[in-house]
């Protein structure tokens, strides 16, 4: 449940308030299909660790960090640079270079570098959420923040189990997705304007 980004808060009743949450809207429908997509294909490989596996693992923080950079290009009003996007993008970077050098030690290291990363975008995910409440639709957001330092942490632990599989990793990502989508239709239907 990837991390979102920062912007300023807006009010709908101008027109840059408009432009921030058809953006994010538009972002959080692209989230959606690409971690629906990307979770249906890793679960074909799941119980092994292929190049394909690994090539998917490392896709998905490179994704993220190309939505924390169409989210900054959309999301600076005034100009103003947004913390968490660049938060966002490090952590999602160093995650990828992580999950590459974890995918040749096995299973148990992708699952804890992935936890580490959920922790971490997680927790950043909460504080974006509770700072764009203002821009509507954000509480799917700030559950999906908690959800995730919460399942970081289970796979953190599941990596020390026999039970290691990359299975648990789709299921997080699918829902993910589905708050992305959540958050998308609010978004769509409160027209930015209200608040959650």
């Amino acid at each position: 449940m990837d991390t979102l980004t920062e912007s300023a808060a807006a009010t709908a009743s101008t027109p840059a308030a408009a432009s921030p949450a058809a953006a994010l809207r538009k972002l959080y429908f692209l989230r959606f299909a690409f971690a629906a997509a990307w979770a249906a294909l890793l679960l074909t490989t799941a119980g092994t660790l292929t190049t394909l596996t690994a090539v998917l693992l490392v896709a998905y923080p490179l994704f993220d960090v190309g939505c924390a950079v169409a989210d900054l290009r959309s999301a600076r009003p005034g100009g103003r640079p947004v913390r968490g996007l660049y938060v966002n993008a490090a952590l999602s970077t160093l995650t990828a270079a992580g999950l590459a050098v974890a995918a040749t030690s096995g299973i148990p290291a992708v699952l804890r570098v992935w936890g580490a990363w959920a922790i971490t975008a997680g927790l950043v995910q909460l504080a974006v959420g509770v700072a764009r409440r203002g821009l509507g639709g954000q509480w799917a957001m700030i559950a999906s923040g908690g959800i995730s330092t919460l399942a970081g942490a289970s796979f953190v632990a599941r990596a020390g189990g026999a039970d290691a599989s990359l299975s648990a990793l789709a299921g997080y990502a699918f829902l993910g997705g589905v708050f992305f989508l959540v958050s998308a239709l609010r978004l769509g239907r409160t027209g930015g304007g209200a608040k959650g």
